[in-house]
């Protein structure tokens, strides 16, 4: 039997490389975006269902999922829309921390309930959510986006313990470094004056040298398509090369990464 993926945020990057990928394993793919008049490669690709969800919008996001529940039976959740902030917390306004925690925390609440009645009557289902390395550790200049991260990944251990009796799992993917145009296209900046400093030390980490560095989209995916399928009972995923390498270093304690940094950024 065909099976069905729910993506948000499918319009680029990781949500379109999945949906391309589930598309190409012979999956049903509904894939959603804030504006699918705009697309122009998944529309021409065969059972892919391309419909509009803007994540801010809770109604929205209850009468998408009535939808699509009434006329699929969807096996797996991914929430993946979502944006980068970055800026010291002094940088930033109340509004854009209100639009960041909203679009990247409260998104994935409000899918995930949305969801849970049709996992649980079904006996069956997945939530993919997709966090960040930023989810699992702080750096500086991320400390809003690493909250959601962080929330994302807390939020979705304490619902795989809930949902378990249900037969439905909850996974993270907390990617490192992707080679997308993220940087570009999907980040919000704040500037302060007396952050000068940490401020161009750290924008060197989104440089195209080091972007080339990052994995590749496609592999990210992968990993998507890999928790979906694996019938493990594993709950994170940390996925690329400089992803582990940051989450092993995260092993040496807060303390000594607080003093690396100090010795980072000496003024």
């Amino acid at each position: 039997m065909q099976k069905t993926i729910f993506i948000t945020g499918a319009s680029s990057g990781l949500g379109k490389s999945t949906a391309k990928l589930f598309q190409s394993k012979g999956w049903c793919v509904i894939a959603t975006m804030r504006n699918p008049e705009k697309e122009t490669e998944l529309n021409k690709l065969n059972n892919i269902i391309i419909l509009p969800l803007d994540v801010t919008n809770s109604q929205q996001i209850i009468s998408t999922v009535e939808e699509v529940t009434s006329l699929y039976s969807v096996d797996v959740v991914m929430n993946n829309a979502g944006y980068g902030l970055i800026g010291v917390l002094e940088s930033l306004s109340d509004e854009q921390i209100q639009r960041q925690i909203t679009t990247n925390l409260l998104s994935v609440i409000r899918v995930s309930k949305a969801f849970t009645s049709h996992f649980r009557n079904k006996k069956s289902g997945k939530f993919i959510n997709i966090t960040s390395t930023f989810g699992l550790i702080g750096f500086p200049t991320c400390s809003i986006y690493s909250a959601t991260k962080f929330a994302i990944d807390g939020f979705s251990e304490s619902m795989a313990y809930e949902l378990a009796q249900f037969g439905i799992q909850v996974k993270i993917i907390a990617p490192g470094g992707m080679q997308t145009d993220f940087a570009l296209r999907s980040m919000e900046l704040g500037q302060h004056d007396a952050y000068e400093k940490l401020t161009a030390e750290v924008s060197k980490g989104y440089s195209a040298e080091k972007i080339s560095n990052y994995s590749k989209v496609e592999n990210i995916a992968e990993i998507v398509y890999q928790a979906a399928t694996d019938n493990k009972n594993q709950l994170r995923y940390v996925a690329g090369i400089d992803a582990n390498q940051l989450y092993d270093e995260r092993m040496l304690g807060i303390e000594t990464q607080v003093e690396n940094i100090k010795t980072m950024f000496t003024f």
